[in-house]
């Protein structure tokens, strides 16, 4: 079985990082904005996974297990948040929510 070289993670976490943020640049829907977040975050444990593979390191696995957790409880709390402000105002753009008042 062959491995991957090093240089085609890096491409691969880089494009996926950069369609990220586009994403969160362009994009004016929250739910999309929260998606876009995530594939930065999973851009960055693919790189850092890579690495760590790299050099035989175990501490970039445990790192990205950690970054996983975060993302996951980002995006439930993100969820929550939009679920609440969808109820509240009725809408998820972001142009709509700029004043957060009643």
């Amino acid at each position: 079985m062959t491995a991957i070289p090093l240089g085609h993670l890096l491409v691969l976490g880089a494009i996926l990082f950069s369609i990220g943020l586009v994403g969160v640049m362009t994009r004016r829907n929250v739910l999309v904005l929260l998606m876009s977040i995530e594939l930065m975050l999973n851009a960055v444990n693919l790189t850092l996974v890579a690495f760590s593979r790299y050099h035989g390191w175990t501490e970039g696995h445990v790192l990205a297990f950690f970054i996983i957790a975060v993302a996951a409880a980002e995006a439930a709390v993100g969820l929550a948040m939009v679920l609440a402000v969808f109820r509240l105002k009725g809408t998820v753009w972001i142009d709509d929510l700029k004043l957060l008042k009643r």
